[in-house]
C-alpha cells in the first residue's frame, strides 16, 4: 500500500546550518505553527563529545548572522567557549609587510562596534541550530530525496523508500552539489580554482591579539582566525598539488612552511590538530526559483573562503526569504510566484555582487607581476587613507549596509 502523503507547509531538504536556520526562522517569526516545517536529510549531526577539541570547521559570523541566530533562540545555546569575538583584523600582500604601506587594518573601535564578528565552532553552532528547531516544533525526518513534483496547489517531495511529503514551498539547502537543484532543472555556472583550502588548528609564538589575520600570496591567501585558548584555525588556500606536498609534511615541517607564508607575522607556527583540505571553485545557480521552490546557500552559490562569507550570505538567504513570505499574506500564499521571484531578483544580485567581488580579489592576488603588485599596493594604500570607505566596507562584512531585510536592522 502506498504510503500515505504528510502536509506541511514548508519543506526545506538539507540538515546544514542553513537548512535548519531557515525551518527555525519561519517558526520564530510565527510564519508558521509547530509541526508545519520540516526539514529533511540523509542524516542528522550528532552532539560534540564533551571533551571535544575545537572543530576544524569554524565560521567567521557577521552581525547580521548573529541577530538571525537571536531571533532563532540559538545564539544563547552556543557554548561560551566556541565562541570568540574578534576586534581587529589585517590584511596584507606578500610583497609587502602587516605594518607596511601594502597593508589595511581594520579596528571595530573605528566603527563604533563592540567587535568585528565571532569566530564559532562549525559542530558547536551545527548542533545548537538542530537543538532550537526541535524546541521551536520543526519536524525532522531522515531520508534520501528521490522525487519532486509541482502542481499549482502544492510540491510533493518523494523519499527514497516511497515516503511522500507535501507543502505550499519546497526550499532546497543541500549543499554544493544539491540534488533537489538537479531535480528542479536548474543550471549552474562558475569555474574551479584548481585550488584546495587547508584548515587546521595551530598554535603561534607571537599571540593573536583578537585579530584576524590574512596574507596574500600569488598562490592563494593564508588566514589566521583567534580562538579564545589563544590557537588560531587556519584557511590557507594554494594550488592542488601543493596542497598534497604540504600534506604530506610531517608536523614540524609544515609548521616551518606555514610560518615562511604567513610572513612570520605571528612568529613561529606549530600544529595543533590533524590537517583537512577541501576543494575551492565559484558556483552560482542560474535561477534560485523554480514553480514553488527556491534555493538557498551553497545550492544557490559558492563562493571563495578568502573572507569568510559564504555561510553569512547563506543566512542572509533565510532572513531575505522570511521576509519575503511574512508578506506573502499566508502559508497557502508561499508558492506564489511573484514572490519567489522577488527572492531571487534580491538574492541573485547581493550573492553575485559578493561573488564578483571575492573572484576578482582572487584573481588581483594571484598575479606576481610588477603592475599588479603596484595596483594592489595603491588600492590597499588608498583604502586605508580613507576612513570612511573602510567603515564602509567593515560595515558591509557585518551585514550592516546592503540590502538587508529590515526585520534584521531593528535587532
Amino acid at each position: 500500500m502506498r504510503p500515505r502523503s504528510r502536509e506541511f507547509d514548508v519543506l526545506i531538504v538539507g540538515a546544514g546550518v542553513i537548512g535548519v536556520v531557515m525551518a527555525s526562522v519561519l517558526l520564530a517569526r510565527k510564519l508558521c505553527t509547530p509541526g508545519r516545517v520540516a526539514v529533511i536529510a540523509n542524516r542528522f549531526a550528532a552532539p560534540p563529545a564533551a571533551d571535544a577539541d575545537w572543530d576544524l570547521r569554524v565560521f567567521a559570523l557577521s552581525r547580521a548572522s548573529e541577530r538571525l541566530l537571536k531571533i532563532c533562540g540559538i545564539w544563547d545555546r552556543l557554548p561560551a567557549n566556541r565562541v570568540f569575538p574578534y576586534e581587529r583584523m589585517c590584511v596584507w600582500d606578500a610583497l609587502g609587510t602587516a605594518t607596511g604601506p601594502g597593508a589595511l587594518h581594520f579596528d571595530c573601535a573605528q566603527i563604533g562596534e563592540p567587535n568585528l564578528g565571532y569566530i564559532v565552532d562549525g559542530g558547536a553552532l551545527q548542533w545548537q541550530c538542530l537543538e532550537a528547531a526541535r524546541t521551536l516544533g520543526v519536524v525532522l525526518i531522515e531520508g534520501g530525496v528521490a522525487g519532486v513534483v509541482a502542481a499549482d496547489d502544492a510540491v510533493t517531495l518523494r523519499l527514497d523508500d516511497g515516503r511522500e511529503s507535501r507543502a505550499s514551498l519546497l526550499a532546497a539547502a543541500d549543499g554544493t552539489d544539491s540534488k533537489v537543484r538537479d531535480l528542479l532543472g536548474i543550471d549552474t555556472a562558475g569555474h574551479a580554482y584548481h585550488q584546495d583550502a587547508l584548515v587546521a588548528l595551530v598554535r603561534t609564538a607571537v599571540p593573536h591579539a583578537k585579530t584576524a589575520w590574512q596574507r596574500f600570496l600569488h598562490t592563494g591567501p593564508v588566514a589566521f582566525l583567534p580562538l579564545n585558548d589563544g590557537r588560531c584555525s587556519i584557511v590557507w588556500s594554494v594550488e592542488r598539488s601543493e596542497a598534497d606536498r604540504l600534506r604530506s609534511l610531517d608536523p614540524e615541517a609544515f609548521g616551518a612552511a606555514l610560518t615562511a607564508a604567513s610572513g612570520e607575522v605571528l612568529g613561529q607556527c606549530t600544529l595543533a590538530s590533524k590537517l583537512a583540505a577541501f576543494p575551492l571553485k565559484l558556483q552560482y545557480a542560474v535561477d534560485y526559483a523554480r514553480p514553488r521552490a527556491v534555493l538557498l546557500g551553497d545550492a544557490a552559490h559558492v563562493v571563495h573562503p578568502l573572507a569568510g562569507q559564504g555561510l553569512n550570505l547563506g543566512l542572509l538567504d533565510c532572513a531575505a526569504l522570511a521576509e519575503v513570505l511574512a508578506d506573502a499574506g499566508g502559508a497557502d500564499n508561499f508558492g506564489d510566484m511573484k514572490s519567489l521571484r522577488r527572492y531571487e531578483r534580491w538574492r541573485r544580485s547581493e550573492n553575485l555582487i559578493a561573488a564578483a567581488a571575492l573572484d576578482g580579489l582572487e584573481r588581483l592576488f594571484s598575479q606576481s607581476d610588477a603592475l599588479s603588485a603596484g595596483l594592489r599596493t595603491a588600492g590597499l594604500s588608498t583604502v586605508a587613507r580613507m576612513p570612511s570607505l573602510k567603515r564602509r566596507f567593515a560595515q558591509r562584512a557585518l551585514g550592516l549596509a546592503g540590502d538587508v531585510p529590515e526585520f534584521l536592522k531593528a535587532v
